[in-house]
């Protein structure tokens, strides 16, 4: 429940604040909310398979968000930034992609 609460109050904040990205880290955001997008996801198909760990998710969330984020970062010094980050977007995309049709399956048993 205390999850539930937090995540209202902190939707309730953002939308009374509205806070602006700065804009060094515009690029990372999209690629930040889709890695953490596939953490939970993933942690929503461990939940219906009854093997959720809290700790695996805080685990896989966080470094989720890093790893992309410093991959990001690397392509943006490299000068192929956008090509790396399609590349995430794509891989986490079929991550996230899998999870939602074993959820399905899981569910529907279908």
């Amino acid at each position: 429940m205390i999850p539930v609460i937090g995540l209202v109050v902190g939707v309730a904040i953002g939308l009374l604040l509205q806070p602006t990205v700065p804009s060094e880290l515009q690029p990372y955001v999209p690629i930040a909310i889709i890695a953490a997008l596939d953490a939970v996801v993933g942690a929503a198909r461990a939940l219906i398979e009854g093997r959720f760990d809290d700790r695996v998710f805080v685990i896989s969330f966080v470094s989720n968000v890093a790893i992309a984020a410093v991959m990001v970062f690397l392509g943006d010094q490299l000068g192929v930034g956008s090509q790396l980050s399609t590349g995430v977007i794509v891989v986490l995309g079929i991550r996230i992609f899998a999870n939602a049709a074993a959820i399905r399956r899981l569910i529907f048993h279908a």
